[in-house]
């Protein structure tokens, strides 16, 4: 693993959340080969950057996935407060860009297409997803034939993510990702609605107005800035659902994001 001092952890959990990790791990959920699309998504879990919510933002949206005849597959990313990383920022980044590069180099095996590979990030991990989908530096390190296959997925799904680490922050997270003295360059710098760019990928975001743990505005900041870089996308802004929209929701009307989803999918992908 690049960034590491080397250390050996063992995984530690607490209420059914990661909080330790040894290694990076990425879990395969794979439909059937005779419903299997070419399209298929890395879900990254959220939990602040100091804990994984691997089942309930990992494994059950995999299933879902699933049920679209899309493969999906779990990330379990170093957290940026493990005592094993030497530059906590980039931990996260580097294992997302070795799972979609490993996934583009293994398409044939898991017979997917390497041009239709996406990520699907919520709440931190929808930070995680959107650094991934703008910042174009390859921090994997990895060597060789790994060299050419680019890092940039080809579409992004955030749901209730962490965008802003400025005014409307998420300060868990923040704190987590940069240290609580981060200066006002680095959370600039880290802001993701200030890394869009006309050639950000595809990207719908899903929020909740009554989200109290990470603000709505992060995701109409980050709207903002793709309507005028001319990105592609869209934003749904649900009245209710505060911050537990996935598969198990409260209200009929928010259980509509999968719906929005996969109909959004159909538009970008070969179906």
């Amino acid at each position: 693993m690049p960034n590491s001092k080397g250390l050996s952890l063992k995984n530690e959990e607490k209420d059914g959340r990661i909080v330790q990790i040894k290694e990076t791990e990425l879990f395969a959920f794979l439909p059937p080969k005779e419903d299997r699309k070419q399209m298929t998504v890395i879900i990254i879990p959220g939990g602040g950057y100091y804990k994984l919510t691997y089942d309930l933002n990992g494994f059950q949206i995999a299933k879902w996935f699933n049920t679209l005849g899309i493969s999906a597959f779990v990330l379990n990313y170093r957290l940026p407060i493990s005592p094993d990383v030497r530059q906590r920022e980039l931990a996260p980044l580097q294992d997302i860009q070795a799972a979609i590069k490993y996934l583009r180099k293994n398409a044939e095996h898991y017979g997917i297409s390497p041009d239709q590979v996406g990520v699907i990030g919520t709440s931190a991990g929808g930070h995680l997803a959107a650094m991934a989908s703008n910042i174009s530096t390859d921090y994997t390190e990895l060597k060789g034939d790994w060299e050419n296959i680019p890092t940039i997925p080809n579409f992004a799904i955030l749901l209730s993510p962490v965008i802003d680490l400025g005014e409307f922050a998420h300060l868990g997270s923040r704190n987590s990702l940069l240290g609580e003295n981060a200066s006002p360059e680095k959370i600039s710098e880290y802001s993701m609605q200030n890394r869009v760019t006309e050639k950000t990928l595809p990207t719908l975001l899903i929020h909740a107005q009554n989200d109290k743990t990470v603000p709505v505005m992060n995701s109409i900041l980050y709207y903002q800035a793709m309507i005028k870089n001319k990105v592609k996308g869209a934003l749904f802004i649900f009245p209710e659902g505060e911050h537990k929209i996935g598969i198990m929701n409260k209200t009929e009307l928010t259980d509509n994001w999968k719906k929005l989803c996969s109909d959004w999918l159909k538009t970008i992908g070969n179906w």
